[in-house]
């Protein structure tokens, strides 16, 4: 068995070049779709479908709403005797729908579930390896348990990664689209305009301030480490403290370190105030202008009342994914930068390799052939 040291091992490793969040996504991708796994790529189809499937539910369920609140608001005396009967199948109908829509998003993660946690599981086996492979100068080099963190928060990354993007961003962007088409049909384009509009800026503003608000994050993360080094140092040396009387020094040092990091709490939690009030008053802005638009259609006798109750279901509807956008675009780079991590370890070459034709050792009654 022959092994050969690659040219690294003059110079120790070299540095690596940042790949960028669109790698990090080009190396996980090809991996919900593993090839020689029929029975993985048939969970992927049936999520999707489901995917799919719960959206055209959701987006049909306000439809049966409209209809059975414009039964319900009869023209006339007979017609007023007749509409507690005949909307029972439409009620019972927008109930189902109600239903199959929270089932279908269920059976969505369960059978894709399978598909996530393998490749979890393929990369960290991967990456657990690849580390195996490379040189005792390279663990030298590295802290064993910064190691085991990268590739942890790489792992759980991966994780919540696919299950928002795929099962959040991407199922609210495909409502969306079903919904301004259903609205500039059955109503007018603008309605699908002005709700295009509500929630682009939305998720402009969202994203803006979501930016803006991670170093608020970042410098409270840093102050509360700092802090808890600096109370665990000194509990650890309790006695050499007491010797010397520095208890209201280390007291002092302890409260600076406290006292930045209230200051940087309180920036996070105003900042956050700032984004919840910022995303209300846009999407209440939108949402008043949609039930203006519906409201002169009812005067002017173009739409019924259910139009009006079906408009209003609709942005409320795509307000409730929405709502947690700021959290999850926040984890989602987060989660980005774990992966671009743990992809980096993957992409040390290791020092020692085997030759070409190298064969397995063969051991054989205590002696090497």
């Amino acid at each position: 068995m022959s092994r050969h040291m690659s040219s690294n091992a003059q110079g120790g490793m070299p540095p690596l070049t940042p790949r960028g969040h669109r790698w990090t996504l080009a190396s996980v991708l090809p991996r919900l779709w593993p090839a020689g796994r029929s029975d993985l790529r048939t969970r992927v189809v049936f999520a999707m479908i489901a995917l799919v499937g719960a959206k055209v539910v959701t987006v049909y369920v306000p439809f049966l709403y409209k209809e059975a609140v414009d039964r319900l608001s009869p023209e006339t005396a007979a017609a007023a005797a007749a509409a507690v009967v005949v909307p029972v199948a439409l009620i019972v109908a927008y109930g189902v729908g109600r239903i199959l829509m929270v089932a279908l998003a269920q059976l969505r993660d369960a059978v894709f579930a399978k598909v996530g946690q393998n490749a979890v599981r393929e990369l960290a086996v991967e990456t657990f390896r690849h580390l195996h492979a490379l040189s005792l100068r390279f663990h030298l080099e590295r802290r064993t348990g910064g190691l085991s963190r990268v590739v942890e928060r790489g792992t759980k990354g991966i994780d919540f990664l696919l299950r928002f993007s795929l099962f959040n961003i991407v199922p609210t962007i495909i409502e969306l689209i079903l919904v301004c088409i259903i609205l500039a049909y059955a109503f007018d384009i603008w309605y699908a305009v002005v709700t295009a509009a509500t929630v682009i800026v939305y998720m402009i503003f969202t994203f803006a301030v979501t930016e803006w608000r991670t170093r608020f994050r970042r410098e409270m993360n840093d102050l509360d480490t700092e802090a808890n080094t600096k109370a665990v140092d000194s509990l650890l040396n309790y006695e050499t403290v007491k010797y010397f009387g520095n208890e209201d020094h280390e007291a002092k040092r302890f409260d600076r370190s406290m006292a930045g990091y209230e200051h940087a709490a309180v920036k996070t939690t105003t900042s956050l105030s700032l984004l919840n009030t910022g995303q209300t008053l846009i999407f209440t802005a939108g949402l008043a202008a949609l039930m203006l638009m519906a409201a002169q259609g009812i005067a002017a006798g173009i739409l019924t009342v259910g139009s009006f109750v079906m408009v209003n279901a609709y942005l409320i509807q795509l307000y409730q994914p929405l709502n947690l956008l700021g959290t999850v675009y926040r984890e989602i780079r987060q989660a980005l930068i774990d992966m671009e991590t743990m992809f980096d370890l993957l992409q040390v070459p290791p020092e020692i390799r085997d030759a070409p034709n190298a064969h397995p050792l063969d051991v054989k009654g205590g002696e090497l052939v």
